[in-house]
């Protein structure tokens, strides 16, 4: 789907934030539309089309990972990218388990919030678009080592590695190096779509 196809509806309560991503997206090539408010754009949601959300997490009326919950149910459902300055590992995972598309920390170069906005709209473009089926996911699975499914279940329950080091009495190097293994054999491209390949296969 091409930009010009479809429109980024960005909700942030921050203007300068809003305004500074809108104009980022903007001069992109991409359409834009800025919300003041996840209330304002929750009521609005059910009547948009081709709509891509991207969401601050913490906002005062609602937050974001509230935001894409109460939309998760819209048809045609609107894929949601959360955008935080306080993320975790565990934040992503109930992001993704809400439906969002993407879940990037603050500060974001450039290329990562346009790479994810093209991700989401491959979304819009076919529902099945980049979609990987149950026995595709799971042949990934069936290609790690014990070790290694043991760290992606530890990941996507969301433990940091220092715990994941401590119960499976290892290093954290040694964590780092089969997390790294595991994205690789997964072939995820990050985190949450880790952890999103994971929730559809139910580990």
């Amino acid at each position: 789907m091409q930009p010009d196809d479809f429109t980024v509806h960005i909700v942030d309560d921050e203007e300068a934030l809003r305004k500074s991503l809108g104009f980022m997206l903007t001069v992109n090539g991409f359409g834009v539309r800025l919300h003041v408010s996840a209330t304002a754009f929750s009521e609005i949601a059910p009547s948009l089309r081709n709509a891509v959300l991207v969401t601050d997490m913490r906002m005062p009326d609602m937050s974001g990972l509230d935001l894409v919950r109460k939309i998760s149910s819209i048809s045609p459902p609107i894929p949601s990218i959360i955008v935080t300055g306080h993320g975790d590992i565990p934040m992503a995972v109930e992001a993704m388990k809400a439906g969002a598309v993407d879940f990037i920390e603050k500060p974001f170069e450039e290329a990562v919030i346009i790479e994810a906005v093209r991700r989401a709209a491959e979304r819009l473009a076919d529902s099945s678009a980049g979609t990987l089926s149950v026995d595709d996911i799971r042949s990934r699975i069936g290609s790690l080592s014990e070790r290694e499914r043991q760290i992606l279940a530890a990941v996507v329950a969301g433990q940091p590695n220092k715990a994941i080091a401590f119960n499976l009495d290892i290093s954290p190097r040694t964590v780092e190096v089969h997390r790294a293994n595991v994205m690789t054999k997964m072939r995820a491209r990050s985190l949450p779509e880790l952890v999103r390949m994971s929730l559809t296969v139910s580990i």
